[in-house]
């Protein structure tokens, strides 16, 4: 069993793209992703899941169909599954996503935002 603390800052200094969940932990079938994020992501939805954005530096947007709102560091945000969303950063923003393992980060959308599940630093 390891006995060390997670260390957010020494995990996203690991990696500079966007848009690219790296997973740092788990608990039950749940992941805890740290991403990069900064312009526009794609609309999508998770059917299945509901997902938790938790924003550790920067400021963001989550834009739904019938509205918006933003996120500064220290705050989160819960979507309900099957809500149609969309992630913006004006500049770099470091989050924490929480979601089941095996959930893609464009739901039932593949295109080039569509990341590799499963990676860990």
């Amino acid at each position: 069993m390891n006995h060390n603390p997670i260390n957010f800052s020494e995990k996203l200094s690991k990696f500079n793209q966007h848009w690219s969940p790296k997973v740092i932990a788990e608990m039950n079938d749940y992941q805890f992703k740290l991403v990069k994020i900064q312009g526009d992501f794609v609309w999508h939805q998770h059917q299945e899941t509901d997902e938790v954005f938790i924003v550790l530096d920067g400021e963001m947007v989550i834009a739904f169909r019938d509205g918006e709102v933003k996120l500064s560091a220290g705050e989160m945000y819960v979507i309900p599954k099957g809500v149609e969303h969309k992630p913006y950063a004006e500049k770099e923003c470091k989050i924490m996503i929480v979601e089941p393992r095996g959930v893609v980060n464009t739901g039932e959308i593949q295109n080039d935002r569509t990341a590799e599940n499963d990676v860990w630093i």
